[in-house]
Formats: structure tokens, sequence, C-alpha cells
């Protein structure tokens, strides 16, 4: 019986280093592709029932005002950190053990691994998997592709993905076009998308827009967006 046991145990863990393997060079392949091709749809388009409106928009034809919105908005150490803000994290953790709702421990690095690789929800297991692809995006590919393919999967309305098709949705031009305050809207929807408008925004869409507006400046200042030049 012990011998018995020993060799279904060995099976076992010989099985699941396989398994492990596999996944492994298959995310590592899957992040590789993603570095030259745009992704095609995510899991969250699929089980959208509102449809999907998006166009592909590389980042040199998105208004730079764009980005430093997203990096105002998210994830102000975007260029200094390789996926994480321990300190975001640090605090989304103490408001969580104060019953306070949490806010700002993803890094876009996070979000994009998430986007991209996986789906909506939370969970360990889902998390678990949100930081590999994080690490492994950080690794193969360079900040730029990182925000380019963020700003272009990132839901921005009901149905509406990338901030092409929000501009178009919200301001009827390109991104190409984008003031900073329309930049600084649709920052603002991209936590709620499904929630918040960017166009005639009131109460708190409104004066979170009216922020990141303000902290554009501060970002193309300060060179927080230094690694997307």
């Amino acid at each position: 019986m012990a011998n018995r046991s020993r060799t279904r145990s060995r099976r076992f863990l010989k099985l699941a280093g396989k398994i492990l393997l596999y996944f492994i060079l298959f995310s590592v392949l899957w992040v590789l592709l993603y570095r030259i091709v745009p992704p095609p749809v995510t899991a969250t388009m699929i089980l959208d029932g509102n449809g999907i409106t998006k166009d592909w928009t590389p980042l040199s034809k998105i208004d730079p005002d764009m980005a430093r919105a997203a990096i105002a908005a998210e994830d102000s150490k975007f260029c200094s950190h390789h996926g994480f803000d321990a300190e975001a994290i640090e605090h989304a953790m103490l408001r969580n053990l104060r019953g306070g709702k949490i806010r700002g421990g993803s890094t876009i690095s996070q979000q994009t691994a998430k986007n991209a690789f996986l789906w909506q929800g939370g969970g360990f297991f889902r998390k678990g998997l949100e930081a590999w692809f994080t690490v492994l995006i950080e690794t193969l590919w360079p900040k730029y592709r990182i925000m380019e393919v963020y700003l272009n999967i990132a839901e921005t309305g009901i149905g509406t993905y990338g901030v092409q098709a929000g501009a178009m949705r919200y301001f009827h031009h390109g991104a190409s076009q984008l003031s900073p305050n329309e930049a600084a809207r649709i920052a603002a929807v991209l936590p709620l998308p499904k929630k918040r408008a960017a166009i005639a925004p009131s109460g708190f869409t409104r004066r979170y827009g009216n922020s990141i507006a303000r902290r554009i400046g501060v970002v193309r200042r300060q060179g927080l967006d230094a690694c997307l030049k």
C-alpha cells in the first residue's frame, strides 16, 4: 500500500510539473506575441453583452496628454516601478483592514495584465495569475508597449474599448486630437466605465476629471512620463 501511495504521489507530482511547465511556456509565448501583435479580443470584451467597439491606435497616434492623464489618475510611479507599487498596495491593505473601499492598489501594468490576459473579478487565483502576467510584461515588454496596450483595451464606456473609440464616442474626433481636459475626462471614466460618462460629466466624475487635468501638467513637468519618450 505504501509503495502504491508513493507511486501515485510521484505520478501526480510529475503531471503537476508538466502542467506547470506547459503553462509557463504558453504564457511566455502569449506575452511575446502581444509584444508585436495587438490583442485581437479580451475576455472582458467577449463577456460584454453590449457589443464591442474598438479601434487599435498606436501610442504615437494618441495625444501624449492621454498617457499623462492615465499616469496622473492611475499610477504616478508607472515609469519607476517594476509592475507593483508597494506603497499603494500597503495603503490598500490598510484600508481593507479598516473596512474602507480599496482604491489605487493596482498599477497600470497590473491592469494591463488583467485586461489583456485574464478576466474581471477578484479571488486569490486570479490575483496570482495577474501578478505572474504583470512580471512577464514588465520583463518582456518596454513601458511604451504596456501603455500602448493599456490605452487600447481598457474599457472607456459601455461596449467601448480603447481611447480611440472613447474619443470618437464622447468627442467625435480621434485620440490624436484630445485636449488635456478631454484626456482627463476619459481617464476619470476608466475605473467605472459603465457608470460614468466623459461627456457632460457631473458630480464626482466632473471633480475627478478636473483634478486629473490639473495633474497632467505635473506629470509633464516632473517627467513622470519619461519612459514613454
